[in-house]
């Protein structure tokens, strides 16, 4: 039996807001302001959509979620990586591994890797050893180093048997 493997590349990005949760990986953290957005504007999700949809050659979060549309407004953004994995397993395709970053200069996450990566694993029907969460900060450079927005990028791994 043989594989074709492919991967996808997904990032996001969302300015802070107060008065908003800080929602990451499906998981609010405790913090005084969180992520603007149309949806819930969870970057590290839009992130693995976006991956997942990508190693799939499935488009984008933007072509299936438009933030035009009203039906997403506050929208849980758990629902569009569902979707996304959903498309991806029509395809024929096993998602094997999921390896992301979120960068963000406060608040420290350390104390949430454990919840988030077991909350994405759950989802993802993956053992916990096949999902990667970091966190990393911009050192003070950039709009996220400034405190003004936060990033998220992630990688996914996928495979689908082939004829010998």
């Amino acid at each position: 039996m043989s594989y074709e493997y492919r991967t996808g590349l997904g990032w996001d990005s969302h300015r802070l807001a107060s008065g908003r949760p800080l929602i990451l990986g499906g998981i609010t953290i405790p913090s005084e302001f969180g992520l603007d957005g149309h949806s819930d504007a969870d970057i590290l999700l839009h992130a693995l959509t976006d991956a997942l949809l990508g190693s799939a050659c499935l488009g984008d979060i933007g072509m299936h979620f438009p933030d035009t549309d009203p039906r997403w407004k506050g929208a849980n953004s758990l629902q569009f990586l569902l979707h996304a994995l959903s498309l991806v397993q029509s395809g024929g395709f096993e998602l094997t591994h999921a390896d992301t970053t979120v960068i963000l200069e406060r608040p420290k996450l350390k104390d949430y890797r454990d919840t988030i990566r077991q909350h994405l694993a759950q989802h993802l029907a993956l053992p916990i050893d096949s999902v990667s969460v970091k966190f990393k900060t911009a050192e003070k450079v950039g709009p996220v180093g400034e405190g003004r927005s936060a990033e998220a990028q992630a990688i996914v791994t996928v495979r689908r048997r082939v004829a010998s």
